[in-house]
């Protein structure tokens, strides 16, 4: 078994896309808890969180269905992310888990958990200038996908996406235009 103390000593040097992939393996050979690696995407050393964030993507969207009773902690987490390098990954988690083509097993177990906290801060990320561009877009797609179980997000979310693009980037600019015709097939 992998401990913690472990984890952090491999993910305190640097890391590039072929050590997470190696460790993703190792964590899920070794049965790593993923609360401990949740906790660690709010360690006080940035590199030490934003490698765990990175880590915990990889694993968790790896075998999602593998974490379903962890499913409700990792939501909950969502309004505690301070760092801004660990931002993306936990957007890009809530693109995937509320996705069309997520797994059923997934789509039934947040059927029971209450999403707010996980829209709450998605708008946030999305009105925050200071927030990078992938994690607006990842946002702005995870709000997408959650507005048929809360309707009022549409409502919202086209508000928001036409401020964005009044300056936004080219990136913005391509991901409200999309979200947007989705939004108002008619306009």
């Amino acid at each position: 078994m992998l401990t913690k103390n472990q984890l952090i000593a491999q993910i305190n040097a640097t890391m590039g896309k072929t050590k997470v992939l190696e460790l993703t393996a190792v964590l899920q050979h070794k049965n790593f808890k993923l609360r401990d690696l949740i906790e660690l995407t709010f360690d006080a050393n940035k590199k030490i969180a934003f490698r765990a964030a990175w880590l915990l993507e990889n694993v968790f969207l790896k075998r999602p269905e593998r974490y379903l009773t962890d499913l409700e902690y990792l939501i909950n987490c969502f309004p505690k992310i301070q760092h801004g390098s660990c931002k993306r990954h936990y957007a890009k988690i809530a693109m995937h888990i509320t996705a069309p083509q997520a797994l059923s097993a997934i789509k039934q177990q947040l059927l029971e958990i209450n999403l707010e906290p996980v829209i709450n801060q998605c708008f946030e990320w999305v009105i925050d200038p200071k927030v990078l561009v992938a994690v607006k877009s990842f946002a702005t797609e995870a709000l997408f996908n959650m507005r048929h179980r809360y309707p009022w997000i549409a409502e919202e979310l086209s508000a928001q996406l036409e401020f964005l693009m009044r300056t936004g980037s080219p990136a913005i600019q391509s991901k409200g235009e999309k979200l947007l015709a989705y939004l108002h097939p008619l306009a």
